[in-house]
């Protein structure tokens, strides 16, 4: 394909698709030249190298997440529906978690993200260093939530390329894993009671029960004062 019908932009979505399908280990100039049916040489005119092409990517899918409307909305509802679109968003490209351990990731769709929870928390009541806190705190809670699936999504790529037999390992891991867990009290309760294969992954709506329980240890700050920098 001539170098001319090439653009960023297409670039860039063909990345993401890429990553998708095989994370950030999948993706190298040479297999997304190969989507693009074009040249690796003539990918290097549009994007320097791979740590621009992630970061690129990476501001690309950030403006799937919808920002809501702060102005028809109080801020707690705002909030949560803020950080539910974010977490939706890390679900559908897992890669996404994992870039932000090792890239740089920066571009006007983040910063957009980033500006819109500052004035939810500001709009709370905050003092702009807390609000920074809060908003800080709101996006470690979403990315931490979503560092279980990407990592399922990673690891089972992986077992699957191994040429091994990925149900076998899983099995056996699992089972492993039972054994361990069995020497400890709560979790023995639990997996007396729970199928181990269903309590291995986070609990049911464990997201929703988070994100309201952080969201209600804002608003008792607010509440008894603390949006004014005190500690």
């Amino acid at each position: 394909m001539p170098r001319d019908t090439l653009t960023a932009d297409r670039i860039v979505r063909a990345a993401i698709d890429l990553l998708d399908d095989e994370g950030l280990d999948g993706l190298n100039m040479r297999s997304l030249a190969q989507r693009l049916g074009s040249a690796a040489t003539a990918v290097y005119w549009h994007i320097k190298n791979k740590d621009d092409l992630v970061r690129l990517a990476g501001d690309a899918v950030w403006s799937e997440a919808e920002v809501p409307d702060l102005d028809g909305a109080d801020w707690r509802t705002a909030a949560a529906a803020h950080a539910t679109a974010v977490y939706a968003m890390l679900n559908r490209h897992p890669w996404l978690v994992q870039a932000f351990g090792s890239h740089l990731l920066y571009g006007p769709a983040q910063a957009r993200h980033n500006d819109f929870s500052l004035a939810v928390y500001e709009k709370a009541g905050f003092a702009a260093a807390d609000a920074d806190r809060a908003a800080a705190a709101a996006l470690a809670f979403v990315l931490g939530s979503t560092l279980g699936s990407a990592a399922q999504v990673s690891l089972n790529r992986r077992l699957n390329k191994s040429g091994e037999d990925a149900e076998e390992l899983m099995a056996d891991a699992m089972s492993r894993a039972t054994e361990t867990a069995r020497q400890f009290p709560h979790l023995r309760r639990r997996l007396d009671t729970t199928a181990a294969t269903e309590y291995a992954g986070a609990p049911d709506r464990s997201f929703e029960f988070g994100l309201r329980a952080l969201l209600d240890g804002f608003e008792a700050r607010l509440a008894a004062g603390g949006g004014d920098g005190a500690c």
